[in-house]
């Protein structure tokens, strides 16, 4: 039985120590959403400054990304059992000390290190701080405004990461993309224990059999979509079928696969993952479209992409308000429906810096029905489920999402090819025709919610 339960009816307003939980919580998982692309756009300033070899460079992101997706089911977890709170502060504290690292490193080795220790940090704190915000707030209003402002940050991160790596590495150095991690780290280690109860569940095991194949299956997936290796994908598929007959046979398994034949549970997780690979490796192609062929400096595609940013929060914001109109279903629909006709409008983008006006309302707009279908996706994986099993729901949910991010960027990184415009063209329409199917599909097949 879990020691912390919901701490006020679904139709109360949020108290005092309410909000400042929450205000703590977001600000870790802000800072974990940034991590991931604020190096995005230094990477060749990075690789000068390192003496890292350019076909060396994608592993500055890889490094954060297999240990960010691979170890994230499995931590959160040992978050159920060893306590949400315990996990959260270990994080944060990896996280610090691994921003540290990456900020005074002089050898691509001690970079990569620094990298790996903010993956990991990322795959302990992250579900440890979502699992808290599902068993703090009661299933209702409450949770859904909680999850909203939880959604919008932690898409927004990601294009705020890259904002962020443009004008720290303009202005400061690329250093700074780390160090400007550790004193929030701190703060929030520091704040935690005063605000935040321990949560954890009890009598439960942890599937070692389970952690051991779920865990390198996606480890060799991540590594063999990101380094192009057929063998290692081949393991991954291996590893991962072993993982669901373990799972099937285990008295404790590590995902029990009731909690994926819930429908919404399921469509849920689909949803959320095609709306993450696919705002993420737009955010990567337009990088490139500005960088590349238009000639923008870091800096200022860090700040053409913060119109996007502007419109992933507004969608967050409002997602509470759509979900309660119309429901989960149609709001996860509707979102994915407005991002594909956005995404659609970018084919229009050429050669002249006049196409500038049409990337940013496209990408406003998008953001925001990106933003509305994560929130919407949020709450359809975590709704209708006990506190104990909310660990497993958000490490689920948590698990797509940084998938999503990691599998997104390199395949359509690979359709777009040399990043010539007709490229990006052809990435562009392959992330819409994705956006638009996912759309049918939580129409169809996601189970109608009020």
């Amino acid at each position: 039985m879990a020691t912390l339960t919901a701490v006020a009816p679904a139709s109360a307003r949020m108290t005092r120590r309410q909000k400042l939980l929450l205000v703590l919580l977001l600000s870790a998982q802000f800072l974990l959403a940034i991590d991931f692309s604020i190096l995005n756009v230094a990477l060749p300033v990075v690789g000068a400054g390192l003496g890292f070899a350019a076909r060396d460079l994608a592993w500055i992101a890889t490094a954060f990304a297999l240990p960010a997706a691979g170890l994230t089911l499995l931590f959160g977890r040992i978050a159920d059992l060893a306590g949400r709170r315990r996990m959260l502060l270990t994080g944060m504290a990896l996280l610090a000390a691994g921003s540290v690292l990456g900020g005074l490193a002089t050898s691509p080795a001690v970079l990569l290190t620094g990298r790996v220790l903010q993956g990991v940090a990322t795959a302990i704190a992250t579900p440890a701080a979502l699992s808290l915000i599902t068993t703090s707030f009661a299933e209702g209003p409450l949770r859904t405004r909680a999850l909203g402002l939880s959604g919008a940050l932690m898409s927004a991160g990601f294009t705020a990461g890259a904002i962020l790596g443009g004008v720290l590495t303009d202005l400061l150095s690329w250093r700074w993309a780390f160090l400007v991690n550790v004193p929030v780290a701190v703060a929030v280690v520091v704040a935690t224990p005063l605000l935040v109860t321990e949560s954890r569940t009890s009598g439960v095991k942890l599937d070692v059999p389970g952690a051991l194949t779920v865990t390198g299956g996606l480890l060799a997936l991540v590594f063999g979509i990101s380094a192009h290796a057929p063998l290692a994908v081949l393991a991954a598929v291996v590893l991962l079928a072993a993982f669901v007959a373990i799972e099937r046979r285990h008295r404790a398994p590590l995902v029990p696969l009731r909690l994926l034949t819930r429908r919404n549970v399921a469509w849920g997780n689909i949803g959320g993952f095609i709306a993450f690979a696919t705002m993420t490796s737009l955010v990567f192609l337009m990088t490139l479209y500005l960088q590349n062929v238009l000639g923008y400096s870091p800096l200022a595609t860090g700040l053409a992409l913060g119109v996007l940013g502007l419109g992933t929060v507004a969608g967050g914001l409002s997602a509470p308000r759509l979900i309660a109109r119309f429901g989960v279903r149609r709001t996860l629909a509707g979102g994915l429906a407005l991002q594909a006709v956005a995404t659609l409008a970018l084919l229009g983008l050429g050669t002249s810096r006049d196409g500038l006006l049409l990337l940013l309302a496209a990408t406003a707009i998008g953001g925001f029905g990106n933003l509305a279908a994560i929130v919407a996706f949020m709450n359809a994986a975590t709704s209708g489920l006990p506190d104990e099993d909310q660990g497993l729901a958000t490490g689920t949910a948590t698990l797509t999402q940084q998938i999503a991010i990691t599998l997104g960027i390199p395949v359509m990184g690979a359709i777009a090819g040399d990043a010539a415009l007709r490229g990006l063209h052809t990435a562009t329409l392959a992330n819409a025709a994705i956006v638009a199917g996912g759309a049918v599909a939580a129409a169809v097949f996601l189970r109608r919610a009020s």
